[in-house]
């Protein structure tokens, strides 16, 4: 990993900290987010720590599991870290889904924060 770029590094890292969390106990996910954050999940705008974790908590589901496809990772001019995920993900006993979700992610005292995001499920209709 130390070949690649610092913003890949960094870019992995945190979809590798974030995916882990999310698996586990999406409770955590808190750390990750600042009250300036904002969310886009399935259309529905979500603004704030708070109410991004509530989001992610009152999914309906018990267990999740992600596998990552592909991710890119990519230095902004105003030195943040954009991140794009592909992947696949099971819930409980679901069928398994694509996905794609997209990250913004900024130094702010010292850690990397989730400053925006999307979410949306690979469904053709």
């Amino acid at each position: 990993m130390g070949d690649k770029p610092i913003w890949e590094q960094i870019g992995s890292s945190f979809v590798q900290h974030y995916y882990q969390l999310f698996d586990a106990d999406r409770t955590q996910l808190g750390a990750i987010y600042i009250d300036a954050s904002c969310l886009t999940w399935e259309g529905q705008q979500f603004q704030g720590k708070a109410a991004i974790v509530e989001k992610l908590t009152s999914l309906p589901f018990q267990k999740i599991q992600h596998s990552i496809t592909a991710q890119d990772h990519q230095p902004t001019p105003d030195s943040c870290i954009l991140s794009m995920v592909v992947g696949q993900l099971k819930a409980d006993d679901d069928q398994i889904l694509g996905f794609q979700q997209t990250f913004l992610l900024k130094n702010f005292q010292g850690a990397w924060v989730c400053t925006n995001e999307v979410f949306r499920l690979a469904l053709h209709n």
